[in-house]
């Protein structure tokens, strides 16, 4: 079988390998999705990406199918069961973001229709196509993270740095940073709506 030409970042782990082929980069317009990996990026912070992978299945389980409208109504006894949970980060701060996150998330959507429709106004509603040849020389940031990121802060939400909120993009294809040699570079790019 031919080797597949993927970017640099997932070669060699079966699973990055996964999720990079399947998910990321792919334009995700859902509120669900979209709020999955919100939740999963602030994890993340300070932490490398393969390690909330795979843990993504205890978390999809500890926060009910990362239901916002749930996780929104979670009470003290259920942060305190989260922070025990050895499956997931047990960060506790971030733990209790995911919980004020949810809140401000389905504020968000009252504001707007939904959340979809505000995080893809911050990108004219159509994926920016960058042209990487390198993944180690994409920007961990942009103009449109820090405006997105501080635009969250001032919505309530937590744990929304400008790191968070491009990885967040480039997971959810609000911009299309897959290296040009790399076989998913133009699929995704196809896939724009």
């Amino acid at each position: 079988m031919e080797k597949l030409n993927r970017c640099g970042w997932c070669e060699g782990d079966e699973l990055y390998e996964a999720y990079h082929d399947n998910e990321w980069g792919v334009p995700v317009y859902d509120d669900d999705t979209i709020f999955e990996f919100l939740i999963l990026e602030t994890f993340q912070a300070g932490l490398s990406w393969i390690t909330v992978l795979r843990k993504r299945e205890n978390f999809r389980e500890a926060f009910d199918n990362f239901d916002y409208k749930k996780i929104a109504n979670y009470s003290e006894e259920k942060i305190q069961e989260l922070l025990q949970d050895s499956g997931i980060i047990r960060n506790k701060l971030k733990v209790r973001a995911t919980v004020t996150n949810a809140r401000a998330f389905i504020e968000v959507q009252k504001q707007h229709g939904s959340f979809s429709k505000y995080i893809w106004s911050f990108v004219d509603g159509k994926p920016i196509q960058n042209k990487i040849e390198n993944y180690k020389e994409a920007s961990a940031t942009t103009e449109i993270s820090n405006k997105l990121s501080k635009d969250l802060k001032k919505k309530g939400f937590k744990f929304v740095g400008s790191t968070v909120i491009y990885a967040h993009m480039q997971a959810t294809g609000m911009v299309n940073d897959h290296e040009i040699s790399c076989f998913r570079h133009s699929e995704v790019k196809d896939l724009e709506k």
